[in-house]
């Protein structure tokens, strides 16, 4: 699965660390993904990941929570 928020289209930026010796290494930053449920415009509910900023930011409606059925 590709790290790729759903919302926003949020992806992994690059960039380097710098020692104190200014020696400068790969490095990535990932976008902070988590897996939902939630309710598309069409009324579907889908597991989808998303950003903790989209989450925050109102852009989805999460899916009510699921209920136990006794017996079932």
């Amino acid at each position: 699965m590709a790290r790729i928020c759903y919302v926003c289209g949020k992806v992994p930026s690059t960039g380097h660390n710098v020692s104190h010796a200014n020696n400068r290494t790969k490095r990535r930053w990932l976008p902070n993904l988590q897996r939902v449920r939630i309710v598309d415009p069409d009324g579907a509910v889908r597991r989808v990941r998303v950003c903790t900023s989209c989450i925050r930011g109102g852009k989805i409606r999460k899916a009510p929570a699921r209920t136990v059925r006794a017996g079932a």
